[in-house]
């Protein structure tokens, strides 16, 4: 336990020092004035060590710099953000000693000191101190575990695929460390792909855990089943399987689609998830038929859709969040990413969502998890 004592007068530092000192303090540093204690604390430093303090007992009354300033700039700085400062001072001014407490000081203790009042006083801030260094220590941990889950869920998204008949890619933008979106495609037979983009209900950890959940089941439903009819039942049987013992009831938004190159076909089924665009032969196509989003009933009635093509086809695929974000900024979604292909002819998302970024500084921020995922035939 390190306490730093500030006060100009010697015998005021004298007095305070024995106070502690016979209450089993033993730590003690006494400094003068506030520069000294700028010094000791090391605020100039380009890299500062770390300086193990748990206090500070500090006059309010100093020359050159004041306590109240000095607490400012101290608090001011990020490392001693936490720092506790009790103010021992002789003022008596009402509205000064708000001002020292609106400039960061937890408490004060009046002048002549009183030895009882100081020590119980010390003790209560201590206390908070030790319940912040609890809670930095926990919330350290629990950011650990965030950045690891966050890597598991990265790890879990496709890879872009370039083949010579097909180029799969994604961008992906979450909005917190854990997202409720998830994109995956499997290649099905030589000329044969699975591609899917689902939206959880929500985001953060608990819709990312549902994610996780659904991931397990993707790749033997899509590779085993194939069909998008099929794909959607199943998928909606799993969520309803994860109801069985919750009270809360997750779903999610989703679009699946087998991608044939050689029979130059799309069958798609879209639930409940903002359509998809798809740019085939230069005629745009809405992938919009399909069935409710997936959770919400046991049983659901599946329509699938079936695009063909002759030259080529683009595909993008995104969710709400990036639909949500344009048209707050007062443009219609589809109509904006429609142009960006038929005009630019992009095939890459990231570029895409570049094009997409408005320059003003006061646009919008992003509050949801955006996804495109993009698919061009050749």
């Amino acid at each position: 336990m390190k306490i730093i004592i500030v006060d100009d007068n010697k015998t005021n530092l004298m007095i305070v020092e024995k106070i502690l000192m016979k209450a089993g303090y033993r730590r003690l540093v006494l400094l003068s004035s506030a520069t000294e204690l700028f010094d000791y604390l090391q605020l100039d430093a380009v890299n500062p060590p770390e300086v193990d303090i748990d206090l500070i007992l500090m006059d309010l009354m100093m020359p050159e710099i004041d306590g109240i300033e000095a607490c400012r700039t101290i608090l001011g700085i990020e490392r001693f953000r936490d720092l506790p400062i009790i103010f021992v001072t002789a003022m008596g001014d009402s509205n000064k000693m708000a001002e020292a407490m609106d400039a960061g000081a937890l408490d004060y203790v009046m002048k002549p000191i009183n030895k009882v009042e100081l020590l119980a006083r010390i003790r209560s801030v201590l206390r908070i101190k030790v319940e912040k260094d609890l809670r930095k220590e926990r919330d350290k941990r629990i950011q650990y575990e965030l950045d690891l889950a966050k890597q598991v869920q990265l790890s879990m998204l496709s890879d872009p695929i370039q083949k010579e008949d097909v180029t799969i890619s994604a961008v992906y933008k979450p909005s917190f460390e854990l997202a409720g979106d998830l994109y995956a495609w499997y290649k099905i037979s030589p000329h044969r792909y699975g591609v899917i983009l689902l939206d959880m209900m929500g985001h953060g950890i608990s819709s990312s855990l549902v994610c996780m959940y659904i991931y397990s089941a993707l790749k033997d439903s899509i590779t085993g089943l194939c069909d998008p009819e099929a794909v959607m039942k199943e998928l909606n049987w799993r969520m309803n399987q994860l109801h069985n013992d919750s009270l809360i009831n997750y779903y999610f938004t989703a679009i699946y689609f087998v991608l044939d190159t050689e029979k130059q076909s799309i069958e798609y089924v879209n639930a409940g998830h903002p359509a998809g665009i798809a740019l085939v032969d230069g005629e745009v196509r809405l992938l919009e038929q399909g069935c409710s989003a997936l959770g919400f009933f046991d049983e659901i009635e599946v329509s699938k859709g079936v695009i063909s093509y002759q030259d080529s086809a683009r595909i993008l695929l995104f969710t709400d969040g990036l639909s949500e974000w344009l048209e707050e900024e007062n443009e219609d979604a589809v109509v904006k990413l429609t142009s960006c292909l038929v005009e630019d002819g992009m095939t890459d998302p990231a570029e895409l969502l570049q094009r997409l970024q408005p320059n003003s500084k006061h646009a919008n921020p992003q509050k949801d998890d955006i996804c495109l995922v993009m698919i061009a035939t050749s």
